[in-house]
């Protein structure tokens, strides 16, 4: 479908205020009656040279550091995330039932996460929140840090 100019600067507004392609789409519906995919409305948005804006990852802050065990008396310090921003992975030590490896996830808005891969390789993640689903950014810097993680294992 091609849009009038009048129709592409609105796009452009809706892009420059933070809208996500998704909500792109809907107002295209509800504003100008034109249904699109989700491709088309992602074409449209790359044929207009946007680039949709992301809104900022809420800081997510770690202790310094780490008590050590009772009795020891001494301090460790705290893990280095990973390369990758905002999303920090841990393996577990005691592997979940099941699980061929596991452990926690913090995505870069704060939320927390158990991760768990079986023995046939499938990825797993139970959310604390119910219903909550992680920034796409956040699954791809996910991935690459539990492949880090699980390298430094040597699996």
């Amino acid at each position: 479908m091609q849009l009038d100019e009048t129709q592409r600067a609105k796009v452009s507004e809706w892009i420059k205020q933070g809208m996500k392609l998704s909500e792109v789409q809907n107002r295209l519906i509800s504003e100008f009656g034109m249904k699109m995919t989700y491709m088309e409305v992602r074409l449209l948005v790359d044929d207009l040279k946007l680039t949709p804006v992301d809104p900022a990852p809420a800081p997510v802050s770690k202790p310094d550091t780490l008590a050590a065990p009772a009795g020891t008396g001494q301090q460790q310090p705290a893990p280095e995330p990973p390369a990758a921003a905002g999303v920090h992975v841990s393996v577990d030590q005691l592997t979940r039932p099941g699980a061929l490896v596991s452990g926690k996830v913090v995505f870069s808005d704060g939320q927390k996460a158990e991760w768990y891969m079986d023995e046939t390789g499938r990825l797993g993640i139970a959310t604390q929140q119910q219903g909550y689903r992680p920034a796409a950014a956040d699954i791809q810097d996910f991935q690459a840090a539990l492949q880090a993680e699980l390298g430094k294992l040597g699996l």
